[in-house]
């Protein structure tokens, strides 16, 4: 039997197919392609002794022992697994590492079973070197980075733009000490991926927010990197009463709500408070122990006034943070940017520069 397959196109991200990743898990959690199910042939284990069965005994004692290992109810648990899945999405396609023999067994076995669906050629290794080759594409369109003071709601404003490319959602970090989320941050190649997923969708202008190459624990690419740097900029600015009402909600309240959906509301309340408190520390180098311990015992208070339902008690220590230490450290990045040259297309307030942007975007789009 002829077994049918797709290219490994990039089109078929872009369009959201479902896909069945056939690698065993412990591949699967190192890197996916977006829209990705695990459903493995192999587990880890049986994928461990299959490999040293190969290096030992060659090709042929890898396939026999795989055969055994992934048999009787072994094989209909997976064969049930792989049937319901496709009954559910009927237009997925099947991928393995190299779209080789994994894929082309689980094609088999279904096959036979009367379910004919294709393999991507070349398998996860091909598509993720075009999604890759992508990234260094998208580096070459018209590019506007959005910079500004902490708590800027600079993301904000990206998500407003239909060309708004959010780093940081995809990173799962807001991009600083105090950027963390409840959710386990994605490992580099799903990061790199869900962004070519999303410059797969903008062809024409992008918008993104002025980052340090390291977000989180994961880095923007090199050549989209390099493009960032040397983009024109637009600069939020507003007073420090609306930023410090910004991060009220954002690093707070919005924090607080996520840790108790995940974890309920007490362990939620200490995990949130436990991030806050590792977060502050984590500037001590930066900070000096005597600023340190005085933004400490302010948090400490704004924690407990927090419980009483006074939240704007954060204010205390949130609005010192800013203005003895991220507004200078952001200004210092300003100067460095301007003797390189970096061009300022707008500098205004949150409204103004959300219509800059747009209207940014259009004269690109119109003289391209």
């Amino acid at each position: 039997m002829i077994l049918p397959t797709v290219s490994a196109d990039p089109q078929l991200i872009r369009q959201g197919l479902p896909l069945i990743d056939v690698r065993a898990p412990v591949e699967f959690a190192k890197g996916a392609l977006p829209g990705a199910v695990n459903l493995p042939l192999m587990d880890d284990e049986e994928r461990r002794r299959v490999g040293i069965a190969y290096k030992e005994q060659g090709q042929q004692a890898a396939i026999a022992l795989g055969n055994e290992l992934v048999s009787g109810a072994v094989k209909e648990a997976r064969m049930a697994a792989w049937r319901d899945y496709l009954t559910r999405h009927p237009e997925a396609v099947i991928y393995c590492f190299r779209g080789g023999l994994r894929s082309q067994i689980v094609q088999q076995w279904l096959a036979e079973s009367g379910v004919v669906r294709p393999r991507i050629e070349g398998g996860w290794k091909a598509l993720r070197q075009r999604l890759l080759a992508h990234i260094d594409g998208a580096a070459q369109q018209p590019l506007l980075v959005v910079g500004g003071l902490t708590g800027c709601a600079k993301t904000v404003l990206i998500n407003r733009l239909a060309n708004g490319v959010d780093l940081e959602g995809f990173a799962k970090h807001k991009g600083s000490a105090f950027g963390r989320s409840p959710e386990p941050p994605p490992c580099q190649i799903d990061f790199e991926h869900r962004l070519s997923k999303r410059l797969l969708e903008l062809p024409g202008p992008l918008v993104v927010e002025d980052e340090s190459r390291q977000i989180g624990e994961v880095n923007v690419p090199l050549s989209f990197w390099g493009a960032m740097e040397r983009a024109p900029r637009l600069r939020v600015e507003m007073p420090l009463d609306w930023r410090l009402e910004q991060l009220r909600r954002d690093y707070i309240l919005d924090l607080e709500h996520a840790y108790q959906l995940r974890y309920g509301p007490e362990e939620g309340w200490q995990r949130m408070c436990q991030q806050l408190s590792n977060a502050l520390l984590r500037l001590k180098k930066r900070l000096g122990s005597a600023r340190l311990q005085r933004l400490q015992r302010l948090q400490e208070l704004a924690f407990a006034a927090h419980e009483q339902g006074n939240t704007q008690a954060h204010e205390a220590w949130l609005a010192p943070l800013l203005t003895e230490y991220y507004d200078p450290m952001y200004r210092y990045h300003l100067e460095r940017q301007r003797d390189a040259g970096v061009p300022e297309y707008h500098v205004g307030d949150w409204e103004s520069c959300l219509a800059a942007a747009r209207q940014w975007s259009l004269d690109q789009t119109v003289t391209r």
